[in-house]
């Protein structure tokens, strides 16, 4: 799989640029005015019904993975048999598991965290029900401090008060964690409605107004990749929304400051549940070049899982 290469600007007051291409790697340059550059995507086989009546192939992969948004799993782990007293019945034995085989055997280390918490990271995930963090990156308790929001978006500070930039300032105010990592993921149903809704619609829908965080992504998407379908472009988006996501962190003084000095760092993530791969990048920060404005990023250490 070939790697990508992010170089891009923000201006002091909002986006000077960001744009994508697709393309192989070259050496990272944090240059003012620089493309976002990411790999061409090739094959890529979505399980959504219009892809599936067209493809037999993916009429067959569908049907063996049944990994469609809008596809009811063959198998389901949790069972619903006479109600919802079943299903806690099911939650209750997990729970006594846990406390056996987990919580008995390390009382120590959960009486620790009983009081306090000092976790390395900050996790900013998709509320999607099949991307977990703790369970797709095995976070113990205590590791990781996570919040999860619909297409794992990061607002910058002008969008006013939420729940993600509340937690944003007590975890690196108050728990001071070294690493904040947002995490995107394939199938985003945040990005695929980013996607396809109309400049114009409904202002009272609270998903419009949430995910239109992002929209810069979506414009990016469109001049870059216009050439490709659109379920390509929303995996093209997914990406390029976590890299939006990473550049809006920067928006938070408290953030920056910690960026800029050393003691923080911020990556991204992208976790394929087709093919059950893992993308990890590191956001570059380079400062703000002196007497101009205009601030450098670019990606480094990019590494593929699988």
């Amino acid at each position: 799989m070939a790697a990508f290469k992010l170089s891009f600007v923000v201006s002091n007051d909002s986006f000077s640029s960001l744009n994508s291409s697709f393309g192989s790697v070259g050496t990272n340059k944090g240059i003012c005015g620089s493309l976002v550059k990411l790999k061409r995507i090739e094959n890529t086989h979505w399980r959504f019904p219009t892809s599936v009546k067209k493809n037999p192939y993916l009429r067959l992969e569908a049907s063996r993975d049944s990994l469609a948004l809008t596809q009811k799993p063959e198998v389901q782990k949790m069972e619903k048999k006479g109600g919802s007293d079943d299903l806690f019945d099911e939650i209750k034995d997990r729970f006594l598991s846990f406390k056996k085989s987990k919580y008995l055997e390390n009382s120590k280390h959960f009486q620790n965290l009983a009081q306090a918490q000092a976790p390395k990271f900050m996790v900013i995930a998709c509320a999607d029900s099949r991307v977990c963090p703790s369970n797709i990156l095995g976070f113990q308790p205590g590791e990781a401090f996570i919040v999860r929001n619909v297409a794992n978006l990061v607002p910058p500070l002008e969008k006013g008060p939420s729940e993600t930039n509340a937690a944003l300032e007590f975890a690196v105010t108050s728990l001071e964690v070294e690493n904040i990592f947002v995490m995107g993921h394939s199938c985003c149903g945040g990005i695929r409605a980013l996607m396809s809704m109309e400049d114009e619609g409904d202002s009272s829908s609270f998903i419009r107004n949430w995910v239109v965080i992002s929209k810069n992504a979506k414009i990016s998407t469109k001049a870059s990749a216009a050439n490709l379908d659109f379920d390509q472009q929303c995996r093209h988006c997914e990406k390029e929304s976590v890299n939006r996501s990473l550049v809006n962190l920067l928006s938070y003084p408290w953030i920056e400051e910690r960026v800029s000095k050393g003691v923080l760092s911020i990556h991204g993530g992208y976790y394929d549940f087709i093919n059950c791969t893992f993308e990890k990048w590191t956001l570059d920060y380079k400062g703000s070049t002196a007497g101009k404005e205009c601030t450098k990023y670019a990606i480094k250490d990019r590494a593929i899982w699988s």
